[in-house]
């Protein structure tokens, strides 16, 4: 029997060695746009923060009005998908959607640790000042909402720190790691929505603990001045849950994902500029 040409050979490979490369194009590609993210200048950066937060108010807003005309809360999370596929689209910027894309450039030594800190904080306080913009916005605008805003903030108010917290902030981190994996897998648009809008109805469907969203949904809830938690609880509430997602965004998606690949990080280690 014959020897297959060229073309027929690539074609018999192994399907684990066809994995393995789509797996180094996409940490290329992500080494990359991370390179971008640790770079962008403050005002920029801010501005992309600002408008997450904002885009994430708009989820919140159609979140709380469908809960209150239908009280059905799962019919509400599907409405709050509209708010991440506005991140998406809009090309705004939500703090949990930095744990993967920026560390991965860190860990390839083309950003550094300090770089990545400067965008967590800034992005984080400037979604939170776009979020709590828009919560009060929303409560001034639309009083039919306010039972909802101030149930959805207590319930969240009311986690405090404990183990079922922590793990209810580990899985949002871990979610919302996975959605922007899934994101980075393919440059279609149309394709890119299709994990935000599920991974964003998961989030908000089994309310999960995430450190925007949650924090938003309280500041809505005190600004109507009817809720039973203050400001102090909806500090402690944004440290624990902050935590918990990036325990649940660095440990049990980005690491294990860079495991993929160990060869492809050594090498960008060896060749990186900075670290």
């Amino acid at each position: 029997m014959s020897r297959p040409s060229g073309d027929e050979g690539d074609l018999a490979a192994p399907k684990g060695s066809r994995e393995e490369s789509e797996e180094e194009k996409a940490y290329d590609r992500l080494v990359e746009e991370g390179h971008e993210r640790l770079s962008r200048p403050l005002l920029p950066l801010l501005a992309t923060g600002l408008l997450g937060g904002i885009d994430v108010g708009v989820g919140v807003l159609s979140y709380l009005v469908v809960l209150a005309e239908t009280d059905n809360h799962l019919l509400a999370s599907l409405a709050f998908t509209i708010g991440f596929v506005a991140l998406l689209m809009a090309k705004s910027e939500l703090f949990t959607e930095n744990f993967l894309v920026p560390v991965i450039s860190v860990a390839a030594k083309v950003g550094t640790l300090a770089q990545l800190l400067r965008l967590w904080g800034v992005t984080l306080a400037a979604n939170l000042a776009g979020g709590a913009v828009m919560a009060g916005v929303i409560v001034v605008a639309l009083p039919s909402v306010h039972a909802m805003a101030v149930e959805s903030g207590a319930h969240y108010a009311d986690l405090g720190v404990s183990w079922r917290s922590f793990c209810l902030a580990v899985l949002a981190g871990a979610v919302i790691t996975l959605m922007t994996r899934m994101q980075h897998s393919t440059e279609n648009i149309g394709v890119r929505v299709v994990p935000t809008v599920l991974m964003a109805f998961v989030l908000v469907g089994a309310q999960l603990f995430h450190a925007v969203l949650d924090s938003i949904l309280m500041f809505a809830g005190l600004f109507t001045g009817e809720a039973d938690y203050d400001h102090l609880d909806l500090l402690g509430s944004l440290g624990w849950s902050t935590f918990g997602n990036l325990v649940g965004g660095l440990v049990l998606v980005t690491g294990i994902r860079l495991l993929r690949v160990p060869h492809r990080v050594a090498e960008s280690r060896e060749e990186g500029q900075t670290g």
